[in-house]
């Protein structure tokens, strides 16, 4: 059990309209990520469109801040999303507890689900993506191809809804099971159901048409659930968080 101060939770620095969905005795946390916010702050100006508004060390991986009293709390950060997607994030209240968490992930232990709003519809009920792409990062920026490339990518895809109005859009569900960057949103455009608002991979056209008739810009991708068992302490836990699926992606286009 992580011995935290009693006022610790009260002294978190959420960044605007993040939320706890869930936390345990061990000190493991999951939050709602609001699209539009960073996982964490590149530097000292984006602290305040963060997850958490205050310093972030980039090599230990945690966030730190000081109370009132001039105490240092700190928190340390398990996974990322994109500033554009919502939903489920994790952080650990010790880098102890991050470390047995982190070689949950290194074991492809962690099952995370996504729901995502798609121009298109597909015949397929469900399906496993397979794809082989190239990551690259160039000037600070991640690109990922879906063509030629030597690293697998895994995906189990399930359709959930299609809706024929002013666009033709599709709910699916997606689980990676392979963590490649940008993975589903270059998995999804490869198989001409781009997501709405992905302004690196979508189709521009529609982006920019979609965004005039329905007045939002947001990338339609949100991590929706997690859930694992993890080792800690001599015993086993079991984990699970759910990011209610925000309306817009239930909206009628």
């Amino acid at each position: 059990m992580s011995l935290l101060p009693a006022d610790y939770w009260e002294t978190l620095p959420l960044g605007r309209e993040v939320k706890i969905l869930n936390r345990d005795p061990q000190g493991l946390v999951a939050f709602d990520k609001p699209a539009g916010l960073l996982s964490h702050p590149n530097q000292t100006a984006d602290e305040v469109r963060s997850l958490l508004t205050c310093r972030y060390d980039t090599e230990g991986q945690c966030f730190s801040w000081k109370t009132v009293d001039g105490a240092i709390r700190r928190l340390w950060l398990l996974n990322r999303l994109d500033g554009a997607t919502s939903g489920v994030i994790l952080c650990a209240t010790s880098e102890l507890l991050a470390k047995a968490i982190k070689e949950q992930f290194a074991k492809k232990q962690v099952r995370k689900n996504y729901c995502a709003l798609v121009f298109g519809k597909t015949t397929d009920k469900t399906a496993i993506w397979r794809d082989l792409v190239a990551v690259s990062k160039k000037g600070g920026k991640v690109r990922t191809q879906a063509m030629a490339g030597n690293i697998p990518a895994l995906t189990k895809f399930q359709f959930r809804q299609h809706q024929q109005g002013a666009f033709s859009t599709s709910l699916i569900q997606l689980e990676p099971q392979t963590g490649r960057s940008h993975q589903l949103r270059v998995q999804c455009a490869k198989r001409h159901m781009p997501i709405i608002g992905d302004q690196t991979y979508g189709d521009f056209g529609l982006n920019r048409a979609f965004a005039k008739t329905f007045g939002t810009k947001r990338l339609f991708l949100h991590s929706l659930e997690t859930r694992f068992s993890y080792e800690f302490g001599g015993k086993t836990h079991e984990f699970k968080a759910h990011a209610t699926l925000p309306d817009e992606f239930q909206t009628k286009y």
